[in-house]
């Protein structure tokens, strides 16, 4: 029988595949994804994890957070700014725990990151063994997809799985589990990089019959108008969001996550939408014929009273995930597709056009903010305000910076008034809302794109939630600069409550430290204007400063934010100025 085998068949020695860890398993499967930077913080539970990287700090940076809150937003900020998967590790318990916030966050905001986390022995799950959590049943609402592993055989299989959950369709957040056992355990190593999923069809594919009715109405509109959401930065479709508006002539307004996906001086650009947007974007969304949703949710700062918006329009929406579509605003047209596609196919199917008269109207609304808002924002008679602020930060630095915003009056602020010139330029924390995002997360950036200036623009209050950030920042030499709004108030939650509930300023006042001795025992540059004779000069001491910097700015105690629209108002009804009192 032997002599009947061929040379390639012939029998051979058999070598056996040399064994390692789950934990070496683990990094060796990271780098298979192409990882180089880790955000993590360790513990009992993922101890084998940290020793084994011990022998890979050639191939993985890791770093040491300050907290396990700060590991996945600084994985937030790496992805946002980068477009590739963060990767957060920490370990059970509390250790976990601490990731729920930025889990909800990525979810919500479509963030691609991996987080892994330690946990108790197998033998000892469901025994309330010292720092068990049930980590799965905790997260499931809060990730896109979750696993718990006991055996090393599992493990490359989970990661490689997890890579192609969280960053394909629309991206979001995975967690694996990881017992300890299954960490020590000796397996040999294979990785096959994940390519589909038979239950999981992430791309959808484009309907041409959808594309040729969009472009029905599109074509035959008198007052098309495109809203453009993050799902244009996702998949790497500003290019031909350029393109479609420039042919097709139609005006143009951003959320807030989807800021940076045009140009905010290309011509067709109108302005920011949303509860402090700009007033033309929202005025003229219930007087449009047409309305384009690219990427976005129609969430409820966008909409307002839903029972009151865009009734007079006929609403085509664009999207890669099918439960976004009609979930909200009844669409005329559903193109269940990625935006890229979507977009390359209506440049073709539709017919040049101009609307000059219509993109003049958002233009005459805007002017009329302008006069009313943004003229006195930019130049005030009393202190400084934010909007002047962010005015010249935007001017110093061309709109060319990262810019990663908190949660508050700074961050609708800054979404009015910093020029932004490219995608993935503008990060902050959309729906979740999370109140010290903005720190860890340029942290992040910085490490993702070392040669891209970033600015961290921060609230008092929100930096407080998460300043033992400024350990890592320190630690590892990150030159993020860092403008805190020093207001003295917890500033957004204060103007509702003199607004709408007769000045009761309701535990929102803050008695703040000394934030120049706090940044300077972290051997971080720092200084505080409250002149504005002296703020140019301080911005540009910052952004040339070779390391970290902070520039903190105190502004006016009880200055708004407007427009704004009142809770239970149309887009229509926005408000360019405090109601009277009756």
């Amino acid at each position: 029988m032997d002599a009947l085998l061929t040379k390639t068949e012939s029998k051979q020695p058999e070598v056996a595949q040399q064994k390692i860890s789950g934990s070496e398993i683990l990094l060796r499967s990271l780098i298979e994804e192409g990882v180089q930077t880790i955000f993590g913080y360790p513990g009992g539970a993922i101890m084998p994890v940290y020793d084994a990287l011990y022998s890979y700090t050639d191939k993985l940076n890791h770093i040491l957070v300050r907290h396990e809150q700060g590991s996945i937003h600084a994985a937030q900020g790496f992805a946002r700014a980068s477009g590739k998967v963060g990767v957060a590790l920490a370990t059970s318990g509390p250790g976990a725990l601490n990731l729920v916030t930025g889990l909800g966050d990525a979810l919500i905001d479509s963030t691609p990151v991996v987080c892994i986390t330690g946990q108790v022995f197998s033998h000892l799950l469901g025994t309330d063994a010292f720092q068990e959590m049930d980590v799965i049943n905790t997260t499931i609402p809060v990730t896109k997809w979750n696993v718990q592993v006991t055996e090393a055989k599992d493990i490359a299989p989970a990661i490689s799985k997890a890579f192609y959950i969280a960053r394909t369709g629309r991206p979001g957040p995975v967690l694996i589990d990881i017992t300890k056992n299954a960490q020590n355990e000796l397996h040999e190593f294979a990785y096959k990089k994940c390519e589909g999923i038979r239950t999981y069809k992430p791309r959808p594919v484009l309907n041409q019959t959808d594309i040729a009715a969009a472009a029905a109405l599109i074509n035959a509109a008198k007052k098309p108008y495109i809203l453009a959401g993050q799902g244009i930065v996702l998949s790497g479709a500003s290019a031909e969001l350029i393109t479609f508006s420039e042919k097709t002539g139609i005006p143009v307004a951003c959320t807030l996550l989807g800021l940076g996906s045009l140009p905010t001086n290309h011509p067709n650009y109108v302005g920011f939408l949303g509860m402090h947007g700009n007033y033309g974007p929202n005025v003229l969304t219930n007087e449009c014929d047409v309305l384009i949703g690219i990427g976005m949710r129609f969430d409820d700062r966008v909409t307002g009273n839903v029972s009151k918006y865009a009734k007079q329009a006929k609403i085509i929406h664009i999207d890669i995930d099918l439960a976004e579509i009609n979930k909200i605003i009844p669409t005329d047209v559903a193109i269940h597709a990625d935006a890229k596609e979507a977009l390359q196919a209506l440049i073709s199917a539709c017919q040049p056009a101009t609307h000059h008269l219509w993109v003049s109207q958002f233009k005459a609304l805007n002017d009329i903010e302008n006069e009313k808002i943004i003229q006195n924002e930019f130049h005030p008679k009393g202190q400084l305000t934010m909007g002047e602020v962010i005015h010249r930060l935007s001017e110093q630095t061309h709109g060319a910076a990262t810019i990663v915003t908190d949660v508050g009056q700074h961050q609708m602020t800054t979404s009015r008034y910093y020029e932004y010139k490219k995608p993935r330029t503008s990060i902050t924390s959309g729906g979740a809302g999370t109140m010290g995002f903005a720190l860890p997360a340029a942290m992040g950036a910085k490490l993702a794109t070392p040669h891209q200036p970033v600015v961290a623009v921060i609230g008092d209050g929100g930096f407080q939630m998460t300043l033992q950030e400024l350990g890592t920042i320190m630690q590892y030499n990150i030159p993020v600069k860092i403008v805190v709004l020093n207001n003295s108030f917890l500033g957004m939650v204060r103007q509702w409550q003199q607004l709408f509930h007769h000045k009761r300023y309701s535990a929102t006042e803050m008695q703040n430290p000394n934030f120049i001795k706090i940044a300077e025992a972290y051997s971080i540059q720092a200084r505080k204007v409250s002149n504005r004779n002296e703020l140019d000069e301080a911005i540009e001491e910052m952004l040339n400063a070779t390391g970290a910097y902070l520039l903190e700015v105190v502004v006016g105690k009880e200055d708004n934010v407007f427009p704004m629209m009142p809770a239970g108002a149309a887009v229509s009804e926005i408000l360019l100025e405090e109601p009277i009192k009756k």
